[in-house]
């Protein structure tokens, strides 16, 4: 995951500040999103057994306790690896993303830097179907990893990409995605919609995040909110159907409650407190 620079980590997830160094105030909109929780126990547990059955030293662990568990130990991490080796990718890919963005911008860019890492890392494919893509849909940007607040709701968070595309102005999510064994490139999880309406409800964006700067939201009459899938073999768009916005976002603000009433519990002091016996009653 790439890290705005109002962004903090915290013991209530990932919050904002107003301005670089300042205290966090808000929680980030993946944060948010992320209250509403999901089990990943079946995803782990395929994982593990993965990564053991995958191992060339079972055979010669079999009927051995000692390397058995050795193993097993190693394969009880193999979902935070690859957890953490996606995120990783992901952040490469990302990160090419905007140079490109900044290179349509006329601003100072390192595409041919972010390229090259990416090449290195083995995932040059992630920037060619990117390419082609932003080729392909005409990009013109706007703003690329804007930050923006919404102070009413209070949440903050960063939108990829504002563009045209097609004479339409765009709100852009973009999700690193593997590919399926059809070759096509992983479908995007409906959640991405509650992202994108959260982005559309800004308030304020950033102009200068060393001095706090905000001025008010400009690009948010009635955008089109779009997920862009970027795999190895193909990009994916998909758009936001309007007809179900109301209903993901009231999804949200609903979590961001949720969020707030867990702050207000932990500030709540001690939940639970001792109790002695009644006094002994006198004849």
């Amino acid at each position: 995951m790439t890290s705005p620079a109002l962004a903090q980590q915290t013991d209530f997830g990932r919050m904002y500040s107003r301005r670089i160094g300042g205290l966090p105030e808000v929680p980030s909109i993946t944060t948010v999103i992320s209250q509403a929780g999901m089990s990943l126990d079946g995803w782990i547990g395929h994982m593990a057994a993965t990564a053991v059955i995958q191992d060339k030293r079972l055979p010669e662990a079999i009927g051995n306790v000692a390397k058995l568990k050795a193993i097993a130990r190693q394969a009880s991490d193999a979902a935070a690896q690859y957890r953490d080796a996606a995120a990783a990718r992901g952040d490469r890919v990302h990160g090419y993303c905007e140079q490109i963005a900044l290179r349509g911008l006329g601003c100072p860019h390192t595409a041919a830097e972010a390229r090259a890492e990416l090449e290195e890392h083995g995932e040059g494919a992630f920037a060619g179907r990117f390419d082609e893509w932003w080729e392909e849909y005409q990009v013109v940007p706007l703003a690329a990893e804007v930050t923006v607040w919404n102070e009413e709701v209070g949440y903050a968070g960063t939108l990829d990409l504002v563009a045209e595309i097609g004479g339409r102005l765009c709100l852009i999510d973009y999700k690193t995605r593997g590919t399926g064994r059809d070759g096509k490139v992983k479908p995007l999880d409906p959640k991405v919609v509650m992202q994108l309406a959260a982005g559309a409800k800004a308030q304020e964006m950033i102009v200068d995040a060393e001095a706090g700067t905000w001025e008010p939201w400009k690009y948010g009459a009635e955008p089109m909110l779009l997920g862009v899938a970027i795999g190895e073999t193909e990009v994916q768009s998909v758009m936001a159907n309007p007809a179900v916005l109301p209903a993901y976002w009231s999804r949200f603000w609903s979590l961001r409650q949720v969020w707030g009433s867990g702050l207000k519990v932990a500030d709540a002091g001690i939940a639970l407190q001792p109790v002695g016996p009644p006094p002994a009653l006198r004849d």
